[in-house]
């Protein structure tokens, strides 16, 4: 098999470790070209987008008449959400209620977070707790399998939980903090499997698991692609693509009104997807997500490109911490350290070996490219 030459893009800092990769004649790649072309001309956060994201609002407050809240918002104590639900009911007099789900690995900071934006909005929480032993189960199964996307287990429970309770409870409208401004390149999918399929997950779990998911919230691409959003009328909207968006601004706000924590990176208000992220990806796999993170900041103008590979020159784990977060892993999972080197060092896998619904993916993408509803964000 011949090796590919190392090639970095001259626009952003996404590379040959995305071996999917293409380059035209400049060196730019095609994460950026896609992002020209594609989104950029179509992306309007002016005049334009603030009355598209009124006319939306209008709609979700006529349909929550009489209701004690209007609009579902699921809340993980990130930037983007944190800052979606602040913008939502002070700035556009939505009345949500927020949605959490707890897989058990909520750090501290995510939990004073959420507490903070919630109190100081005056909105009702409601939070759904996932079986821990089941999903711990599917945890190490993950680990198992040796893919590189692992975090699957909580991607997969967050959306199904919210989905369904949308349904059970007749809620229309799902705001979700997915936007262009910080996730206009996508994780290529060697990185970063589909969360949403349910054959894979179920193989995977078939292969390597040791008990039975029987409360463990399972969906499917036909039931949350198709049948909610065309059938049931249940809406995912994502309010941030409508308004202008800077991370570092947005979150100075969330700050110096709520005593927001910060977090030192994207996804990090979890403690599992900070190992995975920092570690387990970088250092099994090659797959560094800030490359991802970054260039998307640099084609939103919220990141110099020098800054990215001066940033990308360290670690993405802290080299001082991470023997304490292998500890904290194995010993939540209740594996010895030994353990969970072992899966560090197994042979690696990508999601090909093991059933998917890949093919499905496919088909529906370039549905959605025709008739002009695909839009990017997190799958």
């Amino acid at each position: 098999m011949t090796e590919i030459e190392y090639q970095i893009c001259t626009n952003c800092v996404m590379d040959t470790t995305d071996s999917k990769i293409l380059f035209d004649e400049k060196g730019v790649c095609d994460h950026c070209n896609t992002y020209y072309k594609d989104i950029l001309p179509n992306w309007h956060t002016d005049e334009r987008g603030h009355n598209a994201l009124k006319e939306i609002v209008s709609k979700i407050k006529k349909e929550g008449e009489g209701k004690d809240f209007d609009c579902l918002m699921g809340m993980s104590g990130g930037i983007d959400s944190s800052y979606l639900l602040y913008m939502m009911k002070e700035k556009y007099g939505l009345r949500p209620l927020v949605f959490h789900v707890d897989a058990g690995w909520n750090s501290q900071i995510a939990v004073n977070n959420i507490e903070r934006l919630v109190d100081g909005l005056g909105l009702d929480l409601y939070t759904e707790v996932i079986n821990w032993e089941e999903i711990k189960d599917l945890q190490l199964a993950y680990f198992k399998s040796g893919v590189p996307h692992i975090d699957t287990p909580q991607d997969h429970a967050f959306f199904a939980t919210m989905y369904k309770f949308a349904s059970k409870h007749k809620i229309k409208h799902i705001l979700t903090g997915g936007n262009y401004s910080t996730e206009c390149v996508r994780n290529p999918l060697e990185w970063m499997y589909y969360q949403s399929d349910s054959i894979q997950l179920k193989d995977i779990f078939k292969k390597h698991g040791t008990g039975k998911l029987k409360d463990y919230p399972v969906t499917n691409i036909l039931w949350h692609k198709v049948y909610l959003p065309y059938l049931k009328g249940i809406k995912l909207i994502r309010p941030l693509d409508y308004i202008p968006y800077h991370k570092d601004d947005a979150m100075q706000e969330l700050v110096d009104k709520f005593g927001y924590q910060k977090y030192p990176q994207k996804h990090f208000e979890s403690r599992f997807t900070r190992f995975y992220e920092a570690y387990w990806l970088p250092k099994k796999f090659g797959y560094d997500t800030r490359k991802v993170q970054f260039s998307s900041l640099i084609l939103t103008g919220q990141m110099t490109r020098e800054d990215a590979l001066e940033e990308l020159k360290n670690p993405a784990y802290d080299p001082e911490t991470i023997k304490q977060d292998f500890e904290f892993i194995a010993n939540k999972l209740g594996i010895s350290i030994e353990e969970l080197q072992g899966y560090m060092d197994a042979p690696n896998k990508t999601y090909k070996d093991y059933k998917s619904q890949e093919s499905i993916y496919n088909i529906g993408a370039k549905v959605m490219r025709l008739i002009g509803l695909e839009r990017g964000g997190k799958r």
